[in-house]
């Protein structure tokens, strides 16, 4: 894994993927994630997002990046230098039980699910907060039924931490969070 500081954003390179800023060219393959229903079922209220939204998300992506100096990178798949996904980390907001956490996260493409992309991302971003930025409070979230993201979770070295409700759409939420051994 490799780590590379640029003016705005890091740049991090995995054997598979490149996690990266975000460029113009990245918002019609998010527009299209956030289109797809079986990508957004666990995803707030379940419901799909309009191209607008896409870069909406976007922009909020990039100002949290600029305002905390950590965020969620775009995720390219180095063999075809498609955009595939995103990771990294960002302030769950939604959940406020679980503040001053920050929240390690991953939506990834349909055609990329089932390849360990998530896990290699997630992996590297997870050594990107602890080891580059210093920070150890880290949890996690997926809506109950979600069991590929739980699955992440454990493979993160995460551990149980809390079921309960996301307040911004009733849904229930179970909490990963990262062991103490790394506080």
């Amino acid at each position: 894994m490799c780590f590379k500081r640029g003016m705005s954003h890091h740049t991090i390179n995995t054997k598979r993927l490149l996690l990266r800023g975000w460029k113009p060219d990245d918002h019609a393959p998010f527009a299209a994630m956030c289109g797809d229903a079986d990508v957004m079922r666990y995803i707030g209220n379940g419901k799909t997002k309009s191209a607008d939204d896409a870069a909406r998300y976007i922009a909020s992506f990039q100002n949290e990046w600029n305002e905390r100096g950590f965020g969620l990178f775009a995720v390219e798949a180095k063999q075809t230098g498609d955009l595939i996904g995103f990771t990294g980390l960002s302030t769950p907001d939604f959940l406020p039980e679980v503040l001053p956490s920050v929240e390690i996260g991953w939506r990834f493409s349909k055609s990329s699910w089932g390849k360990g992309f998530a896990s290699e991302a997630a992996t590297a971003a997870l050594a990107f907060g602890v080891n580059e930025m210093g920070i150890t409070d880290i949890v996690s979230i997926y809506q109950i039924g979600n069991g590929a993201s739980a699955r992440i979770m454990q493979k993160l070295g995460m551990i149980f931490d809390r079921r309960t409700i996301d307040p911004t759409c009733e849904r229930a939420v179970e909490v990963y969070r990262l062991p103490h051994q790394y506080r």
